[in-house]
């Protein structure tokens, strides 16, 4: 009776097994056709170095900026549930004593814990603002598996220089269309509140194109134009994203009188979706 009743308990132990994998696990944050498979809330007390990284340096990383990346708490914290990445002005210099910086600011990374090839990404922010101040929102490819820049591509889900406010820019960067040779494929779009309000800077990335939207409002579409080149087209492998604030360079110009420091960009969330049956 014993062995009658173990088997008839295994039975209904499979079977509820079995009904809990079947149970809907959907995420509160899963969008329509989208699973949430990554995302930073900021909710706790600091930095979650298990997702970002600090990029470390004043070498003007290809732009001519002039602050120093630090991973220094008073140019990336979270407070009050906020990701806080703060521009400041530093009178006394900063970093490399023959290539002292006089301005200091964070740029994040996910490379190597957070690196996707197509999805969905959200990023919800506040902008930094005024002359010389250049926050962004970017994706780099993390294995660089058509050579260095720009042959593996750019994608610029959002980039917004200070002087000219409330112009939030986007843009794909590859061989064949990038800055430096003046191909870039890109488009503006006017908000009158990036300091002041939050808006949802986001991509929707496919074989076949990458959808640009803020708000859920697609405003840009760059499309694979099927030739199977590189040059045209590098976007078939892993990117990860970055989220920094540039001091000056050669778009932004320098910081004047009229700068206010310190300057922050504010990031409520990033979340990054699977298109399902994907």
């Amino acid at each position: 009776m014993r062995l009658i009743w173990l088997a008839i308990f295994n039975l209904i132990a499979c079977s509820t097994n079995d009904q809990a994998e079947k149970i809907d696990l959907s995420n509160e944050w899963d969008r329509d056709g989208w699973n949430l498979i990554w995302q930073d809330e900021f909710n706790d007390s600091s930095l979650d170095l298990s997702k970002w990284s600090h990029e470390i340096g004043g070498h003007g990383f290809g732009n001519n900026e002039l602050e120093y990346y630090t991973n220094d708490s008073a140019n990336s914290f979270v407070q009050d549930s906020m990701l806080h990445i703060r521009a400041k002005f530093e009178p006394s210099g900063i970093g490399d004593a023959n290539n002292l910086r006089y301005f200091s600011s964070a740029r994040l990374r996910t490379a190597g814990k957070g690196d996707w090839k197509y999805g969905r990404i959200d990023v919800r922010a506040k902008l930094a603002l005024g002359q010389g101040i250049w926050p962004a929102i970017w994706m780099l490819p993390t294995d660089w598996i058509y050579g260095g820049w720009p042959g593996s591509g750019e994608i610029d889900i959002m980039e917004h220089v200070g002087h000219d406010e409330g112009r939030v820019h986007v843009s794909v960067h590859t061989e064949s269309y990038n800055h430096k040779i003046g191909t870039q494929r890109t488009k503006t779009i006017m908000l009158s509140d990036v300091k002041d309000s939050f808006h949802i800077y986001s991509i929707e990335w496919y074989e076949d194109r990458i959808d640009f939207l803020i708000d859920d409002q697609q405003y840009f579409t760059f499309m694979n134009d099927q030739k199977n080149d590189y040059k045209t087209w590098p976007f078939n492998q892993r990117f990860h994203l970055l989220i920094n604030v540039a001091v000056g360079g050669d778009w932004p110009g320098s910081p004047d009188n009229t700068t206010i420091f310190p300057q922050d960009m504010e990031v409520d969330y990033v979340r990054v979706y699977k298109k399902q049956n994907n």
